[in-house]
């Protein structure tokens, strides 16, 4: 498909109305590009994507692209294409910067050349954690788990960038239940959001409710169920949502692909799905003004949950011979 000619209007696109009154695009462009898609495709891919109609951008740091999505948001502002108050930026601290939330944010905001983030969320709640040594065959010897003073550490830098007007709302990312009923117990200014997978066979029911009981915006990574991921986060134990019956025969009857069924069914149950694909970015954008689930769909959507995470996180394990689960505190209580 080629993208080039096709736009949908933003004003199309529907919004999210947050808890403080401001909106948020319904759907996002995620930037991770995974291994096989190099930076200056990522920009590229945004700059299509915002002439198509997109207007929610999700960065991070860790990406290592957002100097190259910079000069591409530089290029639409100068040249008067869009405004900086229409688009939403999301980006992330990285686990390695926890005592440096103010550098790291700083940074990011010179590499997107821009004054202000709409959102910046701590990536993932263990620190202490270099890029470099990212090896999946082999615990991590900077690995740490979730200690609640530690985290809250981060948190109050957090909040000081709103305090000094550096980002509009903060928020949370790969978080569980007990750890989030932590952070609202202490936080001066409560998490927005919490991005995490969500997905048709990965629907965090209890996760996605207690976020919404308590006025945190869910945002869903890996909404199609990430065929594109690396090779790290894959197990013969992965199921394949686009291959799902349900999905498929939803896509057929309503003439659409099975991915514009996954976005629309995210949309329709109240989640932000953030998608990143080179080639169907325009699809992606067009389920959410063109397709319509009936409450049938939806519920039968509901049913195909397998509670298959794909994204299992296990390069932050802290110890030798040890669970993935033990990251989303599936054997135990976390430390307080």
């Amino acid at each position: 498909m080629n993208n080039t000619g096709n736009k949908i209007d933003f004003k199309r696109i529907p919004q999210i109305a947050l808890a403080d009154g401001s909106n948020v695009p319904s759907i996002g462009l995620g930037t991770f590009g995974s291994d096989s898609v190099d930076h200056e495709t990522v920009a590229t891919t945004v700059k299509k994507a915002i002439y198509a109609g997109y207007r929610h951008i999700d960065c991070a740091s860790v990406y290592g692209n957002e100097a190259h999505i910079g000069r591409v948001l530089h290029e639409l502002f100068m040249g008067n294409f869009i405004k900086r108050e229409d688009l939403w930026i999301t980006s992330k601290v990285w686990n390695n910067m926890h005592e440096k939330v103010a550098e790291s944010c700083k940074k990011t905001l010179a590499d997107l050349q821009l004054d202000y983030l709409n959102l910046y969320l701590v990536h993932w709640p263990f620190p202490n954690f270099h890029p470099p040594k990212c090896d999946v065959s082999s615990r991590n010897p900077d690995a740490r788990p979730y200690i609640h003073e530690n985290y809250m550490k981060t948190w109050r830098q957090m909040e000081k960038l709103v305090d000094d007007g550096l980002v509009r709302h903060i928020g949370t990312s790969n978080m569980t239940i007990p750890k989030l009923r932590l952070l609202l117990r202490d936080a001066r200014i409560k998490p927005a959001f919490n991005e995490m997978e969500l997905h048709p066979h990965f629907q965090q029911p209890e996760l996605f409710e207690f976020c919404i009981n308590n006025s945190i915006q869910p945002i869903a990574y890996c909404p199609m169920g990430s065929p594109g991921r690396p090779d790290r986060d894959r197990t013969p134990d992965d199921t394949v949502d686009l291959e799902d019956r349900v999905i498929v025969d939803i896509a057929k009857r309503l003439q659409v692909s099975p991915a514009q069924v996954a976005i629309k069914w995210a949309i329709q149950r109240g989640q932000i799905p953030i998608p990143f694909s080179v080639n169907h970015f325009f699809e992606n954008l067009e389920a959410t003004v063109n397709i319509e689930l009936t409450d049938d769909d939806m519920q039968q959507i509901s049913g195909i949950d397998k509670n298959c995470r794909l994204i299992k996180g296990q390069v932050f394990l802290w110890k030798d011979n040890q669970s993935w689960e033990d990251l989303w505190d599936l054997n135990g209580e976390i430390i307080q």
